[in-house]
């Protein structure tokens, strides 16, 4: 199979086509032949070397999420079958391939309302936005939720999510692009971050304080909109944020990550029903551009970065 590895640790140009055997599923695995694959602002992590989720074995195939078509599953796989198209998460990587090898759990069906591509870049931004709102803030219908850090691909995600949950947000964005795409996506507030009055955005939106924030980037504006939480509020991070969200006296400030798993999986997209739900793809590439791709992670996008695996490889955005 034709995928994008490295053979040691480095800067984008370590990241090159390889063929490679097609991995085969074990017991609680199905494979997939994937048509989009996400690629992460922490992926430059794990190609430095710098980010290990296990032990490195060289040529190593990258990448954390995708989506495709179930082609075989292991003897004690039940939920899937050949021919399901999901999409699907993992920490050891792997995606960036024409096939990969995933545990059942770590699996989902793609909800109606989305598609394939859209779906590639899901899994990882996800499960990561709903560990957030669900696991870390047990956020309720009614409540004043900032997410800072809106634009991105945790956040987009996270904008929709709460809004199905029935928070009222407001969403810090980078940048115009980003304010009009949180816009669009249902925030009840949008702000630049680089450029508005965040606190005099937060107070307007919530004079007796916020209830809770989903901190996803640092900015130095950070910590007087912080100041702002209700006593007893909630503030929850991603693992990885810097630098690490202060917050006054009773407020809770929780860290995380996102794991995969299949309850979370079950949760995600049982929120996302069968209603239209948007992935934003600020670009993708093909699957021989991910180095291309590696170099763009830290310039200004809108949601995730993604590339295409699949026969028709033009780019997309």
């Amino acid at each position: 199979m034709r995928a994008a590895a490295i053979d040691r640790f480095g800067g984008p140009e370590v990241l090159t086509m390889h063929s490679l055997p097609v991995p085969k599923p074990k017991s609680h695995e199905v494979e997939i032949q994937l048509d989009t694959c996400g690629v992460g602002v922490w992926d430059p992590e794990v190609r430095t070397g710098d980010l290990k989720f296990g032990p490195t074995r060289f040529p190593l195939v990258m990448g954390n999420d995708g989506a495709g078509t179930v082609v075989s599953t292991g003897i004690d796989v039940s939920r899937f079958r050949v021919g399901d198209r999901v999409y699907g998460y993992a920490m050891q990587g792997g995606f960036y391939a024409e096939y990969v090898t995933v545990k059942e759990d770590n699996v989902a069906a793609i909800p109606p309302g989305l598609d394939m591509h859209e779906a590639g870049a899901l899994g990882a931004d996800g499960i990561t936005a709903l560990r957030g709102l669900d696991d870390q803030l047990h956020l309720r219908a009614g409540e004043k939720l900032m997410i800072f850090g809106a634009s991105g691909g945790i956040g987009h995600i996270a904008v929709q999510l709460a809004k199905r949950i029935g928070a009222d947000v407001l969403a810090v964005a980078s940048g115009r692009d980003g304010v009009d795409l949180v816009t669009r996506l249902g925030a009840d507030s949008a702000v630049n971050g680089h450029e508005d009055d965040i606190v005099a955005a937060a107070r307007e939106f919530a004079p007796d304080g916020l209830d809770c924030a989903l901190v996803l980037v640092g900015n130095d504006k950070l910590s007087d909109v912080l100041a702002m939480m209700k006593q007893g509020g909630r503030v929850a991070h991603p693992n990885g944020v810097e630098p690490v969200p202060g917050a006054p006296e009773g407020v809770k400030v929780l860290a995380y990550d996102g794991e995969p798993g299949r309850d979370a999986f079950e949760r995600l997209n049982g929120l996302i029903g069968s209603k239209p739900f948007h992935v934003e793809l600020g670009h993708v590439y093909p699957l021989d551009e991910a180095a291309r791709a590696h170099r763009a992670v830290g310039e200004h996008h809108l949601g995730k970065l993604a590339l295409r695996i699949g026969a028709d490889q033009g780019v997309l955005s």
